[in-house]
């Protein structure tokens, strides 16, 4: 991947990710080959013409005369041997002439190139979703005709559970057998489907080069932004390329006209993904799922199902589809259990071992009769054991009798039970609700999962709540809080480091951080005592989740600077008190004193927060997740001032983005927040109008002592100001100590007479009653760590010298 990185800069690259400019993928031939047969080895049923290969001899550079010893014939051609790698020069865009669609990705590529780059390039640069689930579906190629309930299997449930769950699924890509059912219904879910749910089904074909139809129009050495590709019209199954598929991985061994190296380039890629996490940058707590998905199949399939079940691979199989998924379900449905250890998988030659003769008998029966023309008889029998043995992996679906409506339920159960085979100390109801929310399917976790059956301990949530706060669940966030997880152990200063170094580097939010730790990085690198290098950014979510925290990396400071840069003097600066700072302190020390106690043992971060559903409300405006930030705010308490700091934090934020459908929708989210702000008020104000009084000039210790009349000044709240309420506070102190109901002419006449002013010409109020203010409690948090004293706050103490009571009476005039 590095490498990737490296080619990619030097070739031009550096765009936006998902960018299709040519300059963006002018790199990809330094690094992607493809293979083209060298050396002729004539095949004999063409009478000298043509090439094992496919090819005919005139492209070839040499003719084989023998082996490596030159002592015998060369009878038998072979990818490695007879052929070599040179840059690939077909990748780019693809679109289908007459279609209509948006472009595809394609690329040509070796059989022997290296999964890791080629899932980089999927996701970094072609722009795919990371999948929370691959489905990767083999068998039914060529001209098999494809059975009816199959076809609804793939429709109606297929591509409906990789909708909700967002998977990826893997087929050939080509216009024949399961690959075009496949394609159909992508293709009709598209057409039914919002564009957000389009968007989360993912077909990816994986296709032999040399088997494509009209390929050569794919060629071209500088990359084709789009290619042109023709599509014959024709009513039966050929090898073109299907015009549903959003991306295509065709895969090169050097041969024409056949299937060569796609099967096990296909495996060796769903083994790599197996073991990369889902979430954003791979921040999930668990590795992506990855299920194979046997339809009909040919012998040939024994070896490949073989060979997976051997990496731990979990299988789907439909029973009644064809040979091969119906020699599967008989094995596992009439042969009686054998006594072998279903956590190790026999070695290779070992699969007979432990079996009776009578046992391999009746597969010898079983594969006969399916295979009855197969020369390698043994062999599948073999293959047929060693299935067997690891039967644990396999799921059986009956899709006559069970139908299509609980397909997705189908797939979460049999990736479970490959986890349960897999790690037998994982809880299974664990596993469970750690795919559910990697599928964000919060409806299957409230049916089977939370329905009052299990008791759910804070341990079995503490992982998934993380995974559900990271990847944006709201809805996950709060079944768990609602399902035995409390907030007050969960949210430590040290998780909540972690849930801001989970950024996305493409965030507004990210970027800020990000200067303010080069800020820190700059000046702890020019002290004496630091002699450790500095590290990257702010660190990859996985590693600040798991790994322990660096001098180097994101801290709370560096979140308190950036609440600073936002709101200003409104609030007293964030988090200063867990990190041991002091109002006073000038930046440059607060900034050494910082990095010398990171440098040491950081207590605080195993503190529990003080205000966490305040915490986690910042959290989530800060990158602007509007439903997540609404639950917080609803859980957080102080609500008018909460909701009015939203409302200030976003529309600074707007001010600085430069995307502007990021900054739209920053500045309706800070409107919807006003508007909250207004309701809740005005709901107060209606119950008790010395209370709303109160709230507003109250002084807020989890908002760093400020005031919702400051706030809302702050945040230039004019909607909320309009309110009757607020006017009302305002005209109070407009007029301060007099009566409001002090008629004009009384005014005047003392504004020129004043020694009328000690008549009882102008009332005004007893001193008991100016003085006389409202004892409320912190609005706080319901599960807030502080606010337990009561806090006593009068008119007067918004009102401390001439200064801010000129202020008051300017902003009064402003608004009439």
């Amino acid at each position: 991947m590095r490498q990737l990185d490296k080619e990619r800069d030097e070739g031009g690259g550096g765009g936006k990710v998902g960018s299709t400019k040519e300059k963006d993928q002018s790199w990809i031939p330094k690094i992607i080959k493809k293979r083209v047969c060298t050396t002729f080895v004539e095949d004999s049923f063409s009478n000298g013409a043509l090439c094992q290969c496919g090819g005919v001899r005139e492209v070839h550079d040499s003719v084989a005369t023998g082996d490596y010893f030159g002592a015998a014939i060369v009878t038998q051609w072979d990818s490695r041997q007879h052929s070599s790698e040179c840059p690939t020069d077909a990748f780019g865009e693809l679109e289908f002439a007459g279609a209509g669609r948006r472009h595809s990705h394609f690329l040509r590529l070796s059989c022997d190139t290296s999964p890791q780059i080629i899932y980089t390039l999927m996701t970094a640069h072609w722009g795919l979703p990371s999948p929370n689930l691959v489905v990767s579906v083999v068998g039914g190629e060529g001209h098999e005709k494809i059975k009816t309930w199959v076809r609804d299997v793939l429709r109606n449930g297929l591509v409906r559970a990789a909708q909700s769950t967002g998977a990826w699924i893997l087929t050939g890509g080509l216009r024949e057998g399961v690959s075009h059912c496949v394609g159909e219904a992508v293709r009709d879910h598209a057409a039914a489907a919002p564009a957000l749910s389009r968007k989360k089904v993912i077909a990816v074909g994986l296709a032999s080069w040399g088997l494509v139809h009209n390929r050569q129009q794919l060629v071209n050495a500088q990359g084709s932004f789009p290619a042109r590709y023709y599509v014959q019209n024709t009513s039966h199954d050929s090898c073109y390329l299907d015009s549903n598929y959003q991306a295509f991985l065709l895969v090169d061994d050097g041969s024409v006209g056949r299937r060569g190296g796609e099967a096990a380039f296909r495996a060796s890629l769903e083994d790599y993904i197996s073991h990369q996490r889902t979430g954003i940058w791979g921040s999930g707590n668990i590795e992506i799922p990855v299920l194979c998905m046997l339809i009909s199949g040919n012998s040939n399939m024994l070896e490949r199902l073989d060979a997976s079940l051997r990496k731990a691979t979990p299988w789907l199989v439909l029973a009644g589809s064809g040979p091969a998924a119906d020699l599967i379900c008989e094995l596992l449905d009439n042969l009686s259990p054998v006594s072998l250890s279903p956590t190790s998988p026999p070695a290779e030659g070992e699969a007979a071992q432990g079996l009776s003769t009578e046992h391999r008998d009746r597969v010898r029966d079983k594969v006969r009769k399916h295979f009855p023309a197969e020369a390698e008889l043994e062999k599948l029998v073999d293959n047929a054991l060693s299935i067997y043995q690891n039967r644990e992996l396999i799921t059986i679906f009956h899709g006559e009798q069970e139908g299509s409506d609980d397909f997705d339920t189908v797939l979460l159960k049999a990736l479970v039970r490959a986890s349960k085979r897999v790690s037998s100390e994982a809880s299974e109801c664990t596993e469970e609700l750690k795919l559910a929310v990697a599928w964000n399917r919060v409806d299957i976790a409230k049916a089977e999962l939370f329905n009052g059956d299990i008791q759910w301990k804070y341990e079995d949530l503490e992982d998934s709540m993380t995974d559900a706060l990271i990847n944006d669940k709201p809805q996950f966030v709060r079944l768990f809080c609602e399902n035995g997880l409390n907030i007050l152990d969960y949210l430590t200063y040290r998780r909540l480091e972690s849930l801001y170094r989970s950024l996305s580097d493409s965030s507004l939010a990210y970027m800020l951080l990000q200067r303010r730790l080069s800020e820190r990085q700059g000046l702890a690198g020019s002290l004496p005592s630091l002699d450790r290098p500095l590290s990257g950014p702010l660190k990859s979510p996985q590693s600040a989740l798991t790994g322990p925290a660096s001098a180097m990396e994101l801290s709370l400071y560096e979140v308190s600077r950036l609440l600073w840069d936002l709101l200003g003097d409104v609030c007293q600066p964030f988090y200063y008190a867990p990190l041991g700072l002091d109002h006073s302190t000038s930046t440059r020390r607060s900034l050494k004193l910082i990095n010398k106690m990171l440098l040491g043992v950081c207590t605080y971060r195993d503190q529990r927060c003080l205000s966490p559903w305040a915490a986690l409300f910042i959290w989530a405006v800060l990158q602007n997740r509007r439903e997540m930030a609404v639950y917080f705010w609803e859980m957080a308490g102080e609500s008018v001032l909460s909701a009015l700091g939203g409302c200030k934090m976003l529309r600074e934020l707007s001010k600085l983005e430069s995307e502007t459908e990021n900054k739209l929708a920053m500045k309706e989210l800070a409107q919807t927040f006003e508007n909250l702000a207004l309701d809740v008020f005005g709901e107060c104000y209606q119950n008790s109008e010395s209370r709303a009084f109160t709230l507003l000039i109250r002084k807020s210790p989890v908002w760093g002592g400020a005031t919702c009349l400051q706030m809302a000044t702050a945040a230039d709240a004019r909607l909320f100001f309009s309110h009757d309420g607020v006017q009302s506070l305002l005209s109070q102190i407009w007029w301060g100590d007099m009566e409001r109901s002090t008629e004009v002419w009384k005014l005047v006449l003392t504004f020129f007479l004043p020694p009328l002013l000690y008549t009882d010409l102008i009332s005004f109020r007893e001193q008991e009653e100016e003085v006389k203010s409202v004892e409320i409690y912190h609005g706080r948090d319901t599960d807030s760590l502080d606010g337990n004293d009561a806090t006593v706050f009068s008119l007067t103490d918004i009102i401390q010298n001439e200064e801010e009571a000129e202020e008051l009476r300017a902003l009064k005039e402003n608004l009439k």
